[in-house]
């Protein structure tokens, strides 16, 4: 009992604090998935910066793409009686018994970039973008721009059972619901990475023909679609005409492979979680007010008429 009433009064006094110059005491455990892609480096580099500039105590942990550390992290986070943590869930389910252990402890869990299957009571938000709405559009785009021929289609999934790569797929193929001559033909996981995808498109090159019978190629992030984008070239076609490509995330080196006329689209998911995340935050630890379960952030497509390079340059000082 002791120990619960000094771990409360704690949380009382950085709140207090969270709002005023000095917010020394807060201290925020961030529970991050890994280092996969460019987007995620971004997103921890924001994250830091946002806590460095309300004066937070930000403790890092990289989960390296498993589920098990995040746990073993969450847990840890408790056990030091942080006043907050954020979570990048690295897949949809598994959290419930962590997260109830955070509930008992009384302290609050915000969850960036993704979602999960858990009661709600669980966490206090979500702050994500609309990731069907991300797949819609880029389906969109291709029904749009690659005419009335047959166009196959090749996906590079990102981590299977990950909210985004449910949700991305979901809403490509709502966008393609209805357009018989689109098809997927081939689908798998690239796990996010630059890496595996090169490797899974260089199966789907050799299992289409050397990539003669591909239309498009559609990738659940920018990360893995350039790795797509170098096995393409590798087979002697031309990324970005012989196959169109279109991604989501809108990281640097994607715009850079726009300029060269190698990608055609993507659909921005912006780096910065945080920033929202610690208003709510504030707002909850002054005041006790509750925020909305779902906090979304802007999403927005870039083609190769937005002046790729302009672009490229502003997200350089995003921590890509």
């Amino acid at each position: 009992m002791k120990l619960k009433n000094a771990l409360l009064s704690a949380t009382v006094l950085a709140a207090c604090m969270f709002g005023s110059a000095s917010a020394a005491e807060l201290v925020v455990g961030f529970s991050q998935i890994g280092s996969e892609s460019g987007w995620r480096a971004a997103e921890t580099t924001v994250t830091k910066q946002e806590a460095e500039k309300r004066g937070v105590d930000l403790k890092f942990s990289d989960a390296q793409q498993k589920q098990e550390n995040q746990i073993k992290a969450l847990r840890s986070f408790v056990a030091q009686g942080v006043n907050a943590i954020f979570l990048a869930p690295v897949v949809e389910t598994g959290w419930d018994d962590v997260l109830k252990e955070a509930k008992e402890a009384e302290i609050p869990v915000i969850l960036l970039d993704r979602t999960i299957k858990a009661p709600d009571d669980l966490y206090l938000t979500a702050v994500t973008s609309d990731q069907v709405h991300e797949g819609k559009v880029a389906g969109e785009w291709l029904v749009k721009n690659a005419g009335d021929k047959k166009c196959n289609i090749v996906e590079l999934q990102g981590t299977t059972g990950s909210s985004p790569a449910i949700a991305r797929k979901k809403g490509f193929e709502v966008a393609l619901a209805g357009h018989d001559n689109f098809k997927i033909v081939r689908s798998q996981t690239g796990d996010f990475t630059r890496a595996k995808g090169k490797e899974v498109m260089e199966s789907f090159l050799k299992a289409e023909n050397g990539g003669k019978d591909i239309c498009a190629l559609y990738a659940h992030n920018d990360d893995m679609a350039v790795g797509g984008i170098q096995a393409i070239k590798e087979a002697g076609l031309k990324p970005g005409k012989d196959i169109l490509v279109v991604s989501i995330d809108a990281v640097p080196d994607i715009f850079q492979a726009m300029a060269a006329g190698e990608a055609n689209a993507t659909v921005e998911l912006t780096p910065n979680m945080a920033g929202p995340a610690f208003d709510v935050l504030d707002a909850y630890l002054t005041d006790k007010k509750e925020p909305p379960k779902w906090i979304q952030t802007e999403s927005k497509l870039y083609t190769p008429a937005d002046d790729p390079m302009k672009v490229y340059e502003a997200k350089k000082g995003l921590g890509y």
